[in-house]
């Protein structure tokens, strides 16, 4: 067999290897959404805890009484980069009133979400899911998803897109205490 054989037979194995990888992926994260969360207007979310980028641990349960706007981003989300400059704006006001802003970086680097931090100048909690464990116990695909739950606990609202300021603005009202 000539080398250019071998090194086609090497190259099409690979691709045989990459497609069925892909395609067993598939099929398992279809075979197991059900067993992930699916959170619905009107459950309980579920509490949490995770870690800020100091090692600090955040529950969702410490916010009882508040309102709170639960974020889910990426660093790489070009969605998520459009909103996070309304939610620092708006973060100054309504902290005031009773209403938090907890934003939930999905299993990056600690290395990339400070770079985020500083490079938007973040002024609310940033917690990282980097198990995905409450990625996956909301039921977040795609990001950006965000929750607005109200002061006794209760999903108000579910947002699977990017937001303007009015309208994070118009839902951080609806979940004052």
């Amino acid at each position: 067999m000539s080398q250019k054989k071998k090194q086609r037979l090497i190259i099409r194995t690979v691709i045989l290897i990459i497609l069925i990888a892909a395609v067993g992926y598939t099929l398992y994260a279809s075979l197991t959404k059900d067993s992930r969360g699916k959170i619905a207007v009107g459950d309980h979310a579920p509490n949490f805890v995770l870690q800020d980028m100091n090692g600090h641990k955040y529950r969702l349960s410490d916010f009882k009484g508040k309102g709170v706007f639960l974020n889910f981003w990426g660093t790489w989300c070009e969605p998520c980069k459009a909103e996070m400059p309304y939610m620092v704006d708006l973060y100054k006001e309504y902290k005031k009133q009773g209403v938090e802003i907890i934003a939930v970086n999905v299993g990056e680097s600690n290395f990339l979400v400070n770079k985020f931090i500083k490079n938007y100048s973040l002024n609310f909690p940033v917690l990282v899911d980097k198990s995905r464990d409450v990625q996956n116990a909301y039921g977040i695909n795609p990001i950006p998803t965000s929750f607005f739950i109200s002061p006794d606990g209760k999903v108000k609202h579910i947002v699977i897109k990017s937001m303007t300021r009015d309208d994070i603005q118009n839902l951080m009202e609806s979940i004052k205490p």
